[in-house]
Parts: C-alpha cells; structure tokens; sequence
C-alpha cells in the first residue's frame, strides 16, 4: 500500500513548479505576483547599495580632498626654514608620513572591519613623526634642548594616551564612534584620514621646530611657560581619564554618569588637558618662529575647534541627553557643571 501523505521521490515537488515557471502551465496570478514583489525587491536592494556606494564615494572624495588642500596650505607657509631633502621639505615629508600610515592601517582595518587598532595606529604616528623629524633636523644642527624637550613631552603624551585608550577599547569591545562606519570600506577610509589630519596639525608645532635648519635660538621664559601649561594639562587629563576609568569598573556605576573627582568641575576635564597640553607646546614656538612658521600656531587653535565644535563635546553632549535629558539629577550637573572650563566657584 502507498502511505498517504507521504512523497518518496524528494524531488517530486519540484516538477509542478518547474512546469509553472517554465510556461509549461499557467502561472497562479499569486505566484506571478509574489515573483514581481521579489524581483522588484531586488532591484531596489540593488539600487539602494549602489546609492549608499555612491554617497560614500562622493563623502569620502570630498573629505580627502579637503584634508589634502588643508594639507598643502599649512605646509606651504611653515616649510620656508625647514631642511631639505631630496628637494623636498621635511615638512612635507612628515605630512606624507602622517596620513600614508593611517592609509596603510585601514586596509586591514577595513578588510576586518575593526577599529581596535584605531588609537593604536594614531600613537605610532606620533612616535613616527618625532623620531623622523629630530632625524631630518639633525641633517642641518644637532637636535636642541628645545627640539629634544618638545619631542620628549609628545612621546609622553602619546604613550600614555594610546596605551590608555587601545586598552578601553579591548575592554568594552568597540567603539561606538565606527559602528556606522566600519561596515563600508569606502566610508571607513573617512576617520583614517582624518586622524592622519589630525596627528598632523597638532604636531605641527613640534614638527616645525625639529626640522628648522641652521642653530636654535636659546630656551626662554616662554618655554618655561610653556612646559609648566603642558605639565597642568598632562596631568588633568591623566587625572580625569583615571577617575572615569575607575568609576566605570564599579559595577553599581552602570549607566550613570560621572560627576566626581575632576568631573565635578568640567564635564569634559579630559579635552580640557588635551588643549592645555598642546597649549603649553605652542609656546614654545614662541622664541624660534619667524615669517610664516607662526601659522603653525593653529596647531592648540584647530583641537580646540575640533574638541568643543566638531567631534568631541557636541557628540558626547548628545549621547548623554539622550541617555539621561529626562534625569532631574542629570539636568541639575548639566545646568551647573561647565562643559569645558571650571567656574572659580561651584554653584
């Protein structure tokens, strides 16, 4: 007997719908329909990733065209005094090597779609620029005790700040800055390039001053000042990164925010030492520059445009109301916590 219900050929199925695909038979006017809903469906995935594409494309063309032409103002007008190599500026060589490592980082970056060496990559940067810029000066002069101070306080900074930041990274998982980022390779290219901008403008000070040719003119009062603006600001962000880290491995801190320590004054104290540190470095640019080296000063000008305007506090700003806006606790520490800089009396 034949069990009912029961298909021993497998592939028994198959033929009816081929026959109904084939023209063999007429089509359902519902299958007829389902297959123009998918096609159509399709079509429209298609057209919207070669959109997306084209969006990223046109985003990511403007940005490094941008950060190429800002690029080339900056050095045309601090490279007059600078040593030469091959014919070319060293200043301009430190530009090629500020954005060419964070290029060659985004390949297998982009490849894996992680940002876990992000801030790594950036600290390598820096250590990079130095050594290659105290190298290109010594061409001309030995390297000054200015040269030699000014490269020892970004080795620092940078050490502190990479090692710090790649380890918060490996310990929440991600960055959240790159979720949106990461999953184009085109668009991911947009925070790589910006960061090889962003080593290059704040080292620019220190860039110049490694690779002047001919002597260094003596340390002064301004780079007493300007170390001891640097030491203020190393040791508020390193104070602030502290306590932050420290208040989120409390597990009854989970999704509060921080408002002790540092955080009580400024609810960013840690951007508040990033500029005072490069601040402090400026300085020191004081008594060396001449003619068109001081645009190098836009150095402390462009992070504190960037910290406070473009990335950091709107952004972070934005997160934490819509985390805590309807928090009355939170809108109170808004209200009377500056966003950047201590009022002289806590209200």
């Amino acid at each position: 007997m034949k069990s009912q219900g029961v298909i021993r050929n497998p592939f028994a199925f198959y033929f009816p719908i081929q026959r109904v695909f084939s023209g063999s038979i007429q089509t359902p006017p519902i299958l007829t329909g389902l297959s123009r809903i998918i096609n159509n469906m399709r079509i429209l995935e298609s057209a919207i990733a070669m959109e997306s594409t084209r969006q990223d494309l046109r985003l990511t063309t403007f940005v490094v065209a941008s950060v190429f032409m800002i690029v080339f103002l900056v050095v045309s007008a601090v490279e007059n005094n600078s040593v030469i190599l091959n014919e070319y500026s060293a200043v301009l060589y430190c530009a090629v090597i500020c954005i060419g490592i964070q290029w060659l980082a985004w390949i297998p970056a982009s490849l894996g779609q992680t940002e876990r060496y992000y801030d790594l990559t950036g600290g390598l940067t820096y250590l990079t620029v130095v050594g290659f810029s105290l190298w290109a000066g010594s061409q001309s002069e030995p390297p000054s005790s200015r040269e030699l101070i000014v490269s020892l306080l970004v080795i620092i900074w940078s050490l502190r700040l990479s090692v710090f930041l790649y380890l918060r990274i490996h310990r929440t998982g991600k960055d959240g800055r790159f979720d949106k980022l990461k999953t184009s390779p085109i668009r991911f290219l947009v925070p790589w390039t910006i960061q090889g901008l962003w080593v290059f403008l704040t080292m620019i000070v220190v860039i110049v001053i490694n690779s002047q040719a001919g002597s260094a003119s003596a340390l002064g009062i301004w780079d007493g000042i300007g170390l001891s603006i640097w030491i203020l600001g190393f040791g508020i962000e390193a104070i602030a990164d502290n306590q932050k880290t420290a208040f989120n491995k409390e597990s009854s801190n989970q999704g509060k925010w921080i408002e002790s320590g540092l955080w009580s004054y400024s609810r960013h104290p840690n951007y508040l030492g990033e500029i005072l540190l490069w601040t402090g470095i400026a300085f020191f640019g004081i008594s060396c520059f001449t003619g068109l080296e001081r645009v190098a000063w836009i150095s402390p000008i462009f992070i504190y445009l960037l910290l406070t305007k473009i990335s950091g506090i709107p952004i972070l700003d934005k997160r934490a109301l819509e985390k805590w806006g309807d928090d009355p606790e939170y809108q109170e520490y808004r209200a009377n916590t500056p966003a950047l800089i201590p009022r002289l009396k806590k209200k």
